[in-house]
Formats: C-alpha cells, structure tokens, sequence
C-alpha cells in the first residue's frame, strides 16, 4: 500500500467517523433514548462504527 493509498484510506474513515458522530447527535432525543444512545456515548459508538474499536 503506498503512502497516498493509505492517506485517501484514512482520510474517507475520518470522514465517515465524523458524519456517524453527527448523525448521532442530530437524533431526536426521544429516538436516541429508545436505542439506549446518550448524547457522551456518540464518538465511542462511531468509533466502534467505523474502526472497529471497542472499549474505553
């Protein structure tokens, strides 16, 4: 994988990380509580999202 590959690579995931932590934050509340989502818990679970991360 060449540099730029893996630049374009991480870029596209920093992006689709950013846009599933704002999708999260724009829930209506009553939605968000429903899926057991809280407002502090948005960039853990768009983190496990994208990167497949799990943890504190």
């Amino acid at each position: 994988m060449t540099l730029l590959t893996t630049l374009r690579t991480r870029l596209a995931r920093h992006a689709r990380y950013r846009r599933t932590v704002r999708e999260l934050l724009a829930l209506p509340l009553d939605v968000a509580l429903d899926l057991d989502i809280h407002q502090g818990d948005a960039r853990r679970i768009a983190a496990a999202a994208v990167y497949g991360r799990t943890g504190a």
